[in-house]
């Protein structure tokens, strides 16, 4: 496994701003994701003639008897723009990329960039648009915030807090076991998709915790813990990163509450992007939800040499996807925990 110290790294103004609000720059993400799932992380790098850095590609080489082998701009990173401070340092990082797949004869390379102009030129890439991204700003008051969301939000929020539903922000390692629990119940049974094993999530926890680069926030009714959202932070962007509930109690509206308050606590915080992260177009449902809270979209491209492979290159509507996601919800709970934790990291 190759090793990168970005604190090592001498950093131009340009790239270091690129980097302030992503958490999927941070030297410990790109510790945490290759040392669970066994990646070997190579770090594309360009120049100046003074040897300061113009720019850098962080590419995961995955070699997997069920997936194959690939290169891929981060596994499990919605969004990893490319760092160059100009256009000649990003031609000079797809071309270093390019011959990186030639010579480790990868099935695909796959670029999580969103919008680029320089990679939109590349006429030997593949742009993939399944996606898109939401953000929405945030001002210092969340009353502000508040009078512009739909009616239908404002409605379930209040009938939630009506109900009796509560949300605490955890404060120990061992509510994330409760988190987990309603995790792996929708990945499996309402997505159809294998889970993240639980040891990721530790890995959050012990990484980010301490400094808040990681919330955990629960929904709690009559001493239950109903629903469950895991946000990240980096700079001035909150991103909620993972989100989980008991479909039993989803007439008490846990997940609206959930949002609501990460929402109020990141105004407090003095946070200036909430980020909603991913969203499949095919996923017109999803698509609707985070319109009504005001979000707003921009197209989120993915980028493929020299050819679209891969599950992030696959529609929700594929015939092969939707069988996978039928079959799977049908595994027992404990199998579903049990295989899955075994197969994510060839999804990568």
């Amino acid at each position: 496994m190759t090793n990168i110290s970005l604190s090592d790294l001498c950093w131009s103004s340009i790239i270091e701003r690129q980097t302030k609000n992503s958490p999927y720059y941070n030297q410990a993400w790109l510790d945490l994701i290759t040392k669970l799932y066994g990646y070997s992380l190579i770090p594309l790098t360009t120049t100046d003639a003074a040897g300061q850095l113009t720019g850098m590609l962080p590419l995961c080489f995955m070699k997997s008897p069920l997936t194959g082998r690939r290169l891929v701009s981060l596994p499990f990173s919605d969004h990893c723009p490319l760092l160059a401070s100009n256009e000649a340092a990003a031609n000079a990082l797809i071309d270093q990329a390019i011959d990186l797949a030639r010579q480790k004869r990868v099935r695909y390379l796959e670029l999580r960039t969103g919008i680029n102009e320089t990679l939109e030129q590349r006429s030997e890439l593949y742009a993939g648009n399944l996606y898109v991204r939401w953000f929405l700003p945030l001002p210092s008051d969340p009353d502000i915030l508040w009078s512009s969301l739909r009616k239908p939000i404002q409605r379930h929020v209040k009938k939630s807090q009506n109900l009796g539903v509560q949300v605490r922000l955890a404060q120990h390692r061992e509510d994330l076991a409760h988190y987990y629990r309603l995790h792996l119940q929708t990945r499996s049974r309402k997505q159809g998709m294998p889970a993240q094993p639980q040891s990721f999530f530790f890995g959050l926890w012990d990484t980010f915790a301490s400094n808040s680069g990681m919330q955990l926030l629960l929904a709690e009714y009559k001493g239950a813990i109903i629903a469950g959202m895991i946000l990240l932070t980096a700079g001035t962007t909150v991103r909620y990163a993972y989100g989980a509930s008991d479909e039993r109690f989803l007439n008490l509206a846990p997940n609206n509450l959930l949002l609501w308050t990460a929402i109020v606590s990141s105004c407090q915080q003095g946070y200036e992007i909430f980020d909603l992260g991913r969203t499949a177009r095919d996923n017109q449902g999803l698509m609707e939800f985070k319109r009504r809270w005001g979000a707003t979209s921009e197209e989120l491209p993915y980028y493929y040499y020299p050819r679209m492979a891969g599950l992030a290159a696959t529609s929700e509507q594929n015939w092969k996807f939707r069988l996978l996601t039928t079959c799977w919800k049908r595994l027992p709970l404990q199998m579903a925990s049990s295989l899955g934790g075994h197969l994510y990291k060839h999804l990568g």
